[in-house]
């Protein structure tokens, strides 16, 4: 999800028929981990709930700038601290697409992200002349990783991970799995999704994508369309549940970087599909930002990835595109 003001919600649902139990055993973990609730479904034996929780555990020392003991904090704090391959794996990875991406995905964002959300809750919005002062310090060229440190040219730029930490956890989590010889899995993580062979009736995993209509209490769970899938990684990311409303205008709870302003493209909610979770939960947030002619120019760099991607069109009709190659995903 993306260059979220603090609020925790879930983009889509995951719709798993389970019916009559087969001759495997599928283990189901459910808990609470960055603010939101993960389920793991994985055909063993044995249960690795614990294993699971340490997993999720060192993704939230790592990446959560609401842990006060996590190297993130630490970073935005400008202390000398360690860091960790999955903090570095992150950052790399950010780096890496802010420039695939012209910037529409940029973890330094966090000041500004900051600015609007202390707003919103005090009911006074930055000033442009606010918004300019904080843009000088936010972008990948204010930061880099060297030596296996954090090195900033302005001390309050901070880094934002919620746009891909979720997705890197499932990503972690589905690791684990692998790692055990489990070879059927669905991880979820706040709506960001993997997963990998056959559910517990032995057919391809079904996953909702949630029809985007201003909810902001999450009470809507009408669905839009029902993808099919299975070896692959799926994220999220919409305005429609986090948004606000002053003076009569709405504003969305995706920051645009490089107007330092919430953003206003038509498109409602973008889900992508790629090889890795991380991956599609950062582009699924960077397609909000760019909008849909420049989401799918950046699709077509990327045979790897597909999207589904709801949208008003220009006559503010509400209208659907996605990937060739989505088609075939796509049921009832």
């Amino acid at each position: 999800m993306a260059y979220m003001l603090p609020v925790a919600v879930v983009a889509i649902i995951v719709a798993v028929a389970f019916g009559k139990r087969n001759d495997g055993t599928y283990q189901k973990d459910t808990g609470f981990i960055f603010g939101t609730s993960y389920n793991v479904t994985y055909e063993s034996g044995k249960n690795y709930k614990k294993e699971i929780v340490d997993v999720l555990n060192e993704v939230d020392r790592s990446l959560s700038p609401f842990n006060d003991s996590s190297i993130i904090t630490a970073v935005n704090n400008n202390k000398d601290t360690e860091l960790n391959t999955y903090f570095t794996d992150v950052f790399t990875l950010a780096d890496k697409i802010c420039k695939d991406t012209q910037g529409a995905f940029d973890i330094t964002v966090a000041p500004l992200v900051n600015a609007w959300g202390f707003g919103f809750k005090n009911g006074t919005m930055p000033t442009q002349t606010q918004i300019d002062s904080i843009k000088n310090f936010v972008g990948f060229s204010h930061v880099t990783l060297t030596n296996g440190k954090i090195h900033k040219d302005d001390p309050r730029t901070m880094l934002d991970c919620s746009a891909i930490a979720k997705g890197y956890g499932v990503d972690k989590v589905a690791e684990l799995l692998e790692a055990k010889g489990i070879k059927n899995y669905m991880v979820e993580i706040g709506g960001e999704i993997i997963v990998k062979g056959v559910n517990p009736e032995k057919k391809s995993w079904h996953i909702a994508v949630i029809k985007p209509t201003d909810d902001s209490l999450s009470t809507s769970q009408e669905m839009q369309t029902i993808l099919k899938i299975t070896d692959i990684a799926m994220a999220t990311s919409g305005n429609y549940r986090n948004y606000y409303y002053k003076d009569g205008k709405k504003y969305a709870h995706t920051i645009d970087p490089k107007t330092g302003r919430p953003v206003q493209h038509n498109i409602l909610s973008a889900t992508v599909l790629a090889p890795t979770c991380a991956q599609a939960d950062a582009y699924a947030t960077s397609f909000m930002v760019s909008g849909l002619d420049k989401a799918k120019q950046i699709l077509s760099r990327h045979k790897e990835m597909m999207a589904y991607i709801i949208y008003n069109d220009e006559k503010g009709k509400y209208s659907v595109w996605y990937s060739p190659a989505m088609k075939k995903h796509i049921g009832n």
